[in-house]
């Protein structure tokens, strides 16, 4: 039977995505690996793998074609033996085929099918699986959630369900006997109307700017997070007069080997210390639980065109000054080109938003959840600072510690960001 290529999700998170170029065409045949089409996402364009081989029987969605839903077929499959003449036939003969009285017992099931085209795993997240592999489940009675997949990222591909053993599926009850359920959040009230808005500015002269999907996701998530997330802040400058000494002789140093360290590398390194120094603070919210970490995972805002992307530096803690600024000028560049995957900018526990290099002073940043905590960098100033009785200038960063008191309470923070703070005004000890 022909089987559906379905439009597949590349994140945790998506939900739609735009079928940028076709790197097959019909008539094709194509195995396991085989890159069959470049998918836009909200964040970044990614190449989709066929996890079954046969031909290209029919591509059903065009080049170009945005909102594509995630699990709407975008093309078909054959396999040996088959052919565009079979396209469509099998589910029709297979309808004819059945007795009246089996239609009658299977609508309810027919009718719950949508919800069953993406199953859950034991922990609740979804199963990837490739349609074939789906279907074979289907026919064997197999629980896809107790199958490891062997295919590209995990996912469950044909081969790993042949010699499967049949099973029930799990009750979902079974499936998260410790897990709370969750009330839904109360919606927001929507606002004006578009139309309501183009009337207003009817007599004015306008230039419409479409929403793409990086901007919807950042317009979606942020609205979230401040009507959902109870953020409060906290403030305080460091001094930076020791770390710009520090750097520029590191710097000198540095300079055979073609690396130059910026002020934000001293900063990341800087919170992923105090991260494991204050080890309560390194969480998220889960919904209905706090999850700590273990690893410093630090996220970076990077501005890029129509938006941002949050690249995170794993294990933080571990890596040397060169190295995280080697990794974040990489991670910095690919985003820019949105050739970052999914991998790469999602997770962490906590985010950082260095604007002090466009000269803004201070501000206050928007959590991104599930973070615990951002903190928002200024520029550093020189300030009259009172020493010893006596006045003096120095160099001043302010930076604004936002938090979810859900999470991170305010002694937590404070100890947070005064770990921060010290390791910034004494940069030499973040190399021991």
């Amino acid at each position: 039977m022909p089987t559906e290529i379905l439009m597949p999700a590349l994140s945790p998170t998506m939900e739609e995505g735009t079928l940028a170029k076709w790197l097959v065409q019909e008539g094709d045949a194509v195995k396991s690996g085989d890159i069959l089409a470049e998918i836009e996402t909200d964040k970044a364009t990614m190449e989709f793998e066929a996890v079954d081989e046969g031909t290209v029987g029919k591509l059903l969605v065009a080049e170009g074609t945005a909102g594509v839903k995630v699990n709407t077929p975008i093309a078909v499959l054959l396999e040996e033996g088959e052919s565009a003449d079979d396209i469509g036939a099998a589910p029709k003969a297979k309808a004819e085929a059945q007795p009246e009285a089996a239609k009658a017992e299977t609508a309810p099931a027919a009718a719950a099918a949508p919800a069953a085209a993406a199953p859950k795993s034991n922990d609740g997240g979804r199963i990837f699986a490739s349609p074939l592999a789906r279907r074979i489940a289907a026919e064997k009675g197999i629980d896809l959630a107790g199958v490891t997949g062997s295919g590209p990222h995990g996912r469950i591909v044909k081969a790993d369900v042949e010699g499967a053993q049949p099973g029930a599926a799990k009750p979902a009850a079974a499936q998260a006997p410790n897990a709370a359920q969750a009330p839904a959040a109360s919606a927001a009230p929507a606002g004006p109307s578009a139309e309501t808005i183009l009337k207003l500015y009817a007599d004015r002269e306008t230039e419409e700017v479409a929403l793409d999907g990086m901007r919807r996701t950042i317009a979606a998530r942020l609205s979230e997070a401040k009507q959902t997330i109870p953020h409060f802040y906290l403030r305080r400058s460091a001094k930076l007069d020791e770390l710009m000494k520090f750097r520029a002789m590191l710097n000198k140093q540095l300079e055979s080997r073609g690396v130059k360290l910026s002020v934000n590398d001293f900063i990341i390194k800087a919170c992923a210390l105090a991260l494991q120094e204050v080890p309560d603070a390194n969480a998220v919210w889960a919904g209905d639980r706090i999850l700590k970490l273990k690893p410093s995972d630090v996220a970076v805002a990077v501005a890029v065109e129509g938006g941002l992307f949050t690249p995170v530096l794993r294990d933080a803690q571990q890596k040397t000054l060169s190295a995280l600024s080697a990794e974040m000028k990489d991670l910095a560049s690919r985003a820019k080109t949105k050739k970052l995957a999914p991998h790469e900018y999602q997770g962490g526990s906590f985010a950082i938003s260095n604007l002090g290099m466009f000269g803004i002073e201070n501000f206050d940043a928007v959590i991104n959840p599930p973070h615990g905590a951002i903190l928002a960098v200024g520029a550093g100033i020189p300030t009259p600072v009172a020493e010893n009785g006596e006045v003096v200038i120095r160099n001043l960063m302010s930076m604004t510690l936002s938090v979810d008191h859900r999470v991170i309470d305010g002694a937590l923070g404070a100890q947070l960001l005064e770990a921060i703070v010290r390791h910034l005004e004494n940069p030499m000890g973040m190399l021991a």
